[in-house]
């Protein structure tokens, strides 16, 4: 069974070639490129990766352009900054294979001291705790790899197209009766800065767009 792959791209030519590179056998990288400055989107294309292009800026709208590029019924997210291993990826996606869950997320465990910020980390925990109010699902981490049914994740209707996205996914995902998992994956450290936790303005944004997706989806 084939599975793609979205990785949302922005200036990631340095870690390319190692996450493409590391992609199991049956997973279909689809590097969407978001107006990237760099060499990426030729170094994904001749690394064999689908490359779409998405002029609108944005997380979330990378994301989207990618799943509806996407083919393949079983979908999976993962960043492009090398701070997540593809090898990985069959973790994430068996309990959506074998129909036990109908979304996974991978729970960052950090392999080295610098590879989550304390800020970020504290940020995040206080998040999942949240969701675990709103949602009831056991998460303890918005983790940026997850696996789902590409129709089921079309028919939630998202709308996001910045950092709150992934956190829209979710909610949508809960209010919709969906079962929602988790397992853990290695957090490494990333390779460049990142554009959420690296800057003031990133993580302000983020911040931002989070809690806007919060007071829009209330709980049913």
């Amino acid at each position: 069974m084939t599975i793609d792959v979205i990785l949302p791209c922005l200036n990631e030519e340095a870690a390319l070639g190692w996450i493409l590179g590391r992609m199991p056998d049956g997973y279909r990288p689809i590097v969407v490129d978001n107006g990237s400055t760099d060499h990426s989107a030729q170094i994904a294309h001749d690394l064999g990766a689908q490359v779409v292009h998405e002029p609108r800026r944005g997380f979330g709208a990378a994301c989207h352009a990618g799943l509806l590029a996407a083919s393949a019924e079983l979908i999976c997210f993962m960043d492009a900054d090398a701070s997540l291993d593809p090898a990985q990826l069959p973790r994430v996606a068996s309990a959506v294979l074998d129909g036990s869950s109908d979304l996974v997320l991978g729970r960052r465990v950090p392999q080295t001291a610098g590879a989550w910020p304390p800020h970020a980390r504290l940020g995040n925990a206080v998040l999942a705790r949240t969701l675990r109010r709103r949602t009831s699902a056991p998460l303890h981490d918005l983790g940026p790899m997850r696996a789902a049914r590409r129709s089921s994740l079309l028919a939630l209707g998202l709308t996001d197209r910045r950092f709150g996205y992934p956190l829209e996914t979710v909610l949508r995902a809960a209010a919709a009766g969906w079962r929602i998992a988790e397992v853990d994956v290695d957090y490494l450290a990333r390779t460049g800065r990142s554009k959420v936790t690296g800057t003031l303005r990133g993580t302000l944004r983020a911040i931002a767009d989070m809690r806007r997706v919060m007071a829009e989806i209330q709980p049913s």
